[in-house]
């Protein structure tokens, strides 16, 4: 069993080295035989007891800042009790940190816990590499319903929690607040459909303004495809067994890429290409008044537009005709994996640090200081956020979008094995269509059967 499963991880690791030297940028075992973790046991030797505490090495993407406020917690853990000490190391981007981890697989020199990108749980889980959370959530009877139950989601295959959501995020709508007052728009009644936003657009440019920009981002396509209530893959997002067709030539898709080109052709919108720092930049300069990005950026957003204009948010848009009680935004971000090749008692180890990045007080202080969500309900009653949330009133948006979330198929995500790869090539027929080296149609049906047998040639790599 151990040695076919190294197999099977060693031809899982050559596909995705070759997908993610293509096309990296920058999400199961769903009763389809897949290869399923193995679990520390009882009987799996442990090691002597030492002197000192137990130590977990933590390999994660979070740079700049975003590191800074990962040390602070390392730190706050370690301080806090004498058990177990963590060592955070900063591992390069989620593709380099994932890349990584194949090459550390069977050498001993691996992690005991990762943090990975949403969109690498379906590897992750078919790796046969970790151990599920909901193994010592079983174990302790760990309560989950403090939790949020649409974050959850998205990490929770066939009623098992695989990893622990860690950074969290979704998309909305930013727009200038004053260019609105002076286009004669209500400010507090911004667009929420599709052809409110084409309007707005419309009214907007004038003179050195246009009306909005959005960056040619495969997330994109993918929220505004969830908000519809569609599907990005067959059998239910590759939830109800393992995805084997893209479904990005959908009706959805295709109207959602005509309504984006429209804008563009008319001048109502400007493509400035496929960095989200570029549109904010033009955001934050006046040049454009929308724009779509993470919740993740709305503090630096608005800081970078102090002093010049009002931010305002609101919900990511739909099209008019869309069921309202259908669709919703899927998390991004990324979730803690422990691997399962590291002694039990290190595992254990990580799990209690898991246990407190949950608490309110470590969510509180996670969210305030990056602009994530708190995976954790009861976070949004520490002094810390609601002083937060004054500060920073248009995060409520957010908040509001997550909670309305209706947990779908569509709304809990799509996974697969080659989604990075994936987003590259529907960003490419993105870019087609808007350059108009292409029909909307024609580059989504063209991305979509490149995804399809890039998909097909990936499981043919997982046991059955």
């Amino acid at each position: 069993m151990q040695s076919s499963r190294k197999w099977m991880f060693a031809c899982l690791c050559m596909l995705m080295v070759v997908l993610t030297a293509c096309g990296g940028g920058g999400q199961t075992a769903t009763g389809n035989g897949a290869a399923e973790a193995a679990a520390p046991t009882e009987s799996a030797a442990k090691p002597a007891e030492s002197a000192g505490p137990v130590k977990v090495v933590w390999w994660h993407a979070m740079s700049g800042e975003l590191g800074g406020v990962v040390d602070e917690l390392v730190k706050q853990f370690n301080d806090s009790q004498d058990e177990v000490e963590v060592e955070a190391v900063f591992q390069g981007t989620y593709d380099e940190s994932l890349n990584k981890l194949k090459t550390s697989m069977g050498s001993g020199t691996g992690p005991t816990l990762i943090q990975t990108y949403e969109i690498g749980s379906r590897f992750m889980i078919d790796s046969g590499a970790i151990t599920p959370v909901q193994q010592f959530i079983d174990g302790e009877s760990y309560d989950v319903s403090h939790l949020e139950e649409n974050i959850l989601g998205y990490y929770t295959f066939d009623d098992r929690l695989y990893s622990m959501p860690f950074n969290t995020s979704n998309p909305i709508l930013y727009y200038n607040k004053d260019a609105f007052k002076k286009a004669g728009l209500d400010p507090e009644n911004p667009p929420t459909t599709y052809e409110e936003v084409e309007k707005a657009a419309k009214t907007l440019t004038e003179g050195s303004m246009t009306g909005g920009s959005f960056a040619i981002y495969g997330w994109f396509m993918e929220q505004l495809l969830a908000n519809q209530g569609a599907e990005l893959l067959n059998n239910s997002n590759g939830r109800a067994g393992m995805a084997d067709q893209a479904q990005l030539g959908s009706p959805a898709a295709v109207s959602t890429l005509e309504w984006w080109k429209k804008m563009v052709d008319e001048g109502t919108l400007l493509n400035l290409g496929r960095k989200t720092d570029d549109t904010k930049k033009a955001f934050a300069a006046g040049q454009v008044a929308m724009t779509l990005d993470s919740t993740a950026s709305l503090r630096g957003i608005v800081q970078a537009a102090e002093g010049k204009f009002e931010v305002g948010t609101a919900p990511l848009p739909k099209p008019a005709a869309a069921d309202a009680d259908k669709g919703g935004v899927v998390v991004g971000g990324a979730s803690l994996w422990i691997l399962n090749d590291r002694p039990e008692e290190e595992q254990q180890a990580a799990w209690k640090f898991i246990k407190f990045l949950a608490e309110p007080k470590t969510q509180a202080y996670w969210h305030v200081n990056t602009g994530y969500f708190p995976i954790t309900k009861e976070a949004y009653n520490e002094d810390l956020v609601k002083e937060n949330l004054k500060k920073y009133p248009q995060f409520q948006t957010a908040i509001d979008q997550l909670h309305g979330t209706k947990l779908t198929p569509a709304t809990q995500g799509a996974v697969m094995g080659v989604f990075p790869e994936a987003r590259q090539l529907t960003e490419t027929a993105i870019e087609e269509a808007l350059t108009g080296a292409a029909k909307p149609q024609d580059a989504l049906d063209r991305a979509s059967a490149e995804i399809t047998q890039k998909i097909q040639e990936y499981n043919s790599t997982v046991a059955q």
